[in-house]
């Protein structure tokens, strides 16, 4: 009998044990598939938000942990603008606020300025952008306002304040179809935060050596000081930097983590306690391999190539099951926003490699063990 045909036909002996093994690991593998595709989803979504506008740099005021506190000077855009390389500094201010909705957290509001260019990125399904005559106007992303349950004409109540819908929008950056829009004034005015913005964004202009002019330019930024010579605090990031370093990213990319690593210990105790339990069963057996001459490494191979095709089944189911949750869970309107509809290959190339060292850790101590049985004593066994 080839040795891979014995591989097989140990694992068929138990089907039903292999299966439910294999089961296990798989939902083990589901579990990091599905939860390191929604959070690198959520970081493509933001990422995705300003590289859709060209932006090159996002400059926020340094040392704060999250970004909706930063808090900086909208007359420093004048500053910005005269900087070598700089094409055009656009101001936002961010924060969140309840619309009345059953959301677990605020609405994400946008202040942008009426003539802004982050108007360019998007698209109006119903009504118009804001005018600079607009007083209490705002615009709603396609999906909250769908979740609201408002049209062009409607009401929403913002800090206790009646804002009418005049746009309805979509954005090609499907996180902004959750967010709502008004001017930039308004809503410093709201949040009592008068002349602030949280962050300015730039865009460089084209060249030959245009990351070398980004970095011209995010240095001159940080290295900007007041009257008396003090540096201003300010830190330029690239805009894929800027995303992976905010709160919100890294506390999903944690969470999946932590997670994904209690799941994977599930999965390789299941593997671990399935080999011991055949390896124990097959006592005699492998007596009688050693007998004949088998050495002990090729008793760890059989082991440890049991172990290994188990985990990659489960690996195979995991990875189908989760490429489906996902799918599912994007075709949602909350959460829908921010995933997208396939798990990235570099995901399920992590999945896979995760199954190969859970087959290995859980196989490796029946192996060892089986390795050990003296073939004399082995042969005794009943």
């Amino acid at each position: 009998m080839r040795f891979s045909t014995l591989i097989w036909h140990n694992l068929l002996r138990r089907r039903l044990r292999s299966a439910l093994t294999s089961v296990g690991v798989g939902v083990a593998i589901m579990a990091v598939a599905a939860l390191l595709a929604i959070s690198r989803g959520f970081e493509e979504s933001m990422a995705g938000a300003y590289e859709s506008r060209g932006i090159d740099l996002v400059v926020v005021r340094a040392g704060v942990a999250e970004r909706l506190t930063s808090s900086l000077d909208q007359r420093l855009a004048d500053r910005l603008r005269k900087l070598p390389f700089v094409e055009d500094v656009v101001l936002e201010l961010r924060d969140q606020a309840s619309l009345g909705d059953s959301a677990l957290v605020g609405t994400p509001l946008l202040g942008w300025e009426v003539n802004s260019q982050l108007y360019e990125s998007l698209t109006f399904t119903s009504g118009r952008p804001l005018k600079k005559s607009d007083r209490h106007a705002v615009l709603l992303g396609e999906a909250l306002a769908e979740r609201l349950g408002k049209q062009v004409g409607d009401t929403v109540e913002l800090l206790l304040q009646e804002f009418r819908v005049v746009g309805i929008f979509t954005s090609r950056n499907r996180f902004e179809n959750l967010t709502a829009v008004v001017q930039l004034q308004e809503l410093q005015e709201l949040m009592d935060r008068p002349g602030q913005v949280t962050s300015f964004q730039l865009k460089v202009r084209d060249s030959a050596h245009k990351s070398l002019d980004v970095e011209a330019v995010r240095a001159a930024i940080e290295s900007l000081t007041d009257r008396q010579g003090r540096k201003l605090g300010l830190l330029a990031q690239p805009t894929r930097r800027f995303v992976t370093s905010t709160l919100q990213i890294r506390i999903a990319h944690a969470m999946a983590w932590v997670t994904s690593a209690i799941a994977l210990v599930i999965g390789a105790i299941g593997i671990l306690n399935t080999m011991i339990m055949s390896v124990l069963e097959r006592t005699r057996e492998i007596g009688v391999l050693r007998a004949i001459g088998w050495r002990k490494s090729r008793v760890v191979r059989m082991i440890l190539s049991e172990s290994l095709a188990l985990s990659v089944a489960g690996a195979v189911v995991g990875v189908v099951s989760a490429a489906t949750l996902v799918k599912v869970l994007s075709s949602t309107h909350r959460a829908g926003a921010f995933l997208t509809q396939e798990i990235p290959a570099a995901v399920v190339g992590r999945a896979m490699l995760m199954s190969i060292v859970l087959g290995l850790v859980g196989g490796l101590y029946p192996a060892l063990r089986a390795a050990a049985l003296r073939p004399t004593e082995a042969l005794r066994h009943d």
